[in-house]
């Protein structure tokens, strides 16, 4: 990954001098040589797409219809420098692009973030490519709706682990296979994406090393932990977790009352529902 940094900053810097002696065009075409562009969203420069639609694969209500054009502008500059690649992420989607263009509908599979071996993060049949964290920020994050949790990845997923640190002893009394089910949290599922998912799955087994997160396989646990939000504005997060226990057919509630305050999250889980939670 250093390596490749290094030869595309080269590369940038080499297109930065060259731009004094040569023409705008062929700046273009040694652009598209050396891999810094791809000429597959031309359509979109050309003002054809009218609309893009991104939707997310954990929440159907997750939707935005883009047509400012300045957006969708600012949309291609990011996708026409996208590096075309072999082989795709591993992980699961975020969101689904669907760019029309008149009568026809161009749809990707969009992964956010980088994959650390370099494998591409957006993606269809025909191409796949590694896309700028710039979508992320500049695009997606800019039509989120802004009551979303701050910092979301450390109030919703530190809590588990707090969670688990706090009261791993109960949880395990009858069996240490623990299942973490978050597929049920459907108010969180817009703010999941598979990449915090997977550092979680790191973190969660140097937490507790017999718990292993709930993928379509819940049958094979002792022990089932769901959470659900319950609300949240930008420096309050709540949620209730259950625990299951199928061994003696039991069911323990515990309570997140996560505050923001003094430039961080200071989390807080009880065995006791708190006062006006």
């Amino acid at each position: 990954m250093k390596v490749r940094l290094k030869q595309l900053t080269i590369l940038t810097l080499t297109l930065i001098m060259l731009t004094a002696s040569i023409g705008c065009s062929k700046i273009e075409q040694l652009k598209l040589k050396v891999g810094l562009k791809n000429n597959d969203f031309e359509y979109i420069k050309d003002n054809k797409a009218d609309k893009i639609i991104i939707q997310s694969t954990r929440d159907k209500g997750f939707r935005f219809i883009v047509t400012d054009k300045r957006t969708i502008r600012e949309l291609y500059e990011i996708l026409s420098s996208a590096k075309k690649v072999e082989q795709k992420s591993s992980l699961e989607p975020d969101y689904i692009f669907e760019i029309h263009e008149g009568g026809t509908i161009h749809t990707f599979n969009y992964i956010t973030g980088i994959d650390k071996n370099d494998y591409g993060n957006l993606y269809n049949q025909e191409n796949t490519y590694i896309v700028s964290k710039r979508i992320d920020y500049d695009i997606i994050k800019n039509l989120w709706n802004y009551r979303a949790p701050r910092e979301f990845k450390t109030t919703y997923y530190g809590s588990i682990i707090s969670f688990l640190e706090q009261y791993g002893g109960n949880i395990t009394k009858n069996s240490s296979n623990v299942g973490i089910d978050l597929s049920q949290d459907i108010e969180a599922a817009k703010y999941m994406l598979s990449l915090e998912i997977e550092e979680f799955k790191e973190n969660l087994a140097e937490t507790m090393t017999t718990a292993k997160l709930v993928e379509k396989n819940s049958d094979q646990f002792d022990v089932l932990v769901t959470i659900k939000t319950q609300g949240y504005k930008t420096t309050v997060y709540k949620a209730i977790m259950t625990v299951y226990d199928k061994k003696d057919n039991s069911e323990t509630k515990y309570y997140i009352n996560n505050v923001h305050e003094n430039g961080e999250w200071e989390i807080r889980i009880t065995d006791t529902k708190p006062d006006k939670f």
